[in-house]
């Protein structure tokens, strides 16, 4: 049998596929929460306050069309809106298991949590890439 630091090696090859997915998952928590709390209140002040009560002059509706259509454009706006759905899934998850002890479903909650944020993320994706 050859020593497990050999690439040939079929136990390593195994160990590198089940690797676990919780370094991916903190990571999209983090992320999400980043953006959660630096960029959605900015989005917030501006279409929520700002424009409505007439402190600063909207932009009107074709050139708004015109920012969207660009692609860095949308790739903003697919993680202003993904990145957060994972932060929630992860504290709602963490908030089903911890808060009202359901830990015996923990695969169930896992994947309807992160689930539900990947529809959400693959919606949004369809829904900015399919915009005119």
């Amino acid at each position: 049998m050859p020593p497990s630091w050999v690439v040939g090696n079929p136990t390593v090859r195994w160990e590198a596929m089940a690797r676990p997915k919780t370094p991916l998952l903190w990571f999209l928590f983090s992320m999400g929460g980043t953006v959660a709390a630096f960029l959605i209140p900015v989005h917030l002040f501006l279409f929520g306050l700002a424009l409505p009560l007439g402190w600063i002059q909207g932009p009107s509706q074709a050139s708004l069309l015109g920012l969207v259509r660009h692609p860095l454009v949308r790739l903003y706006l697919f993680v202003l809106i993904s990145l957060p759905l994972f932060h929630w899934a992860h504290r709602f998850r963490y908030t089903l298991y911890d808060g009202l002890k359901l830990k015996h479903l923990t695969e169930l909650i896992a994947v309807l949590c992160y689930g539900s944020a990947l529809a959400g993320a693959a919606v949004a994706a369809y829904t900015l890439w399919s915009a005119p």
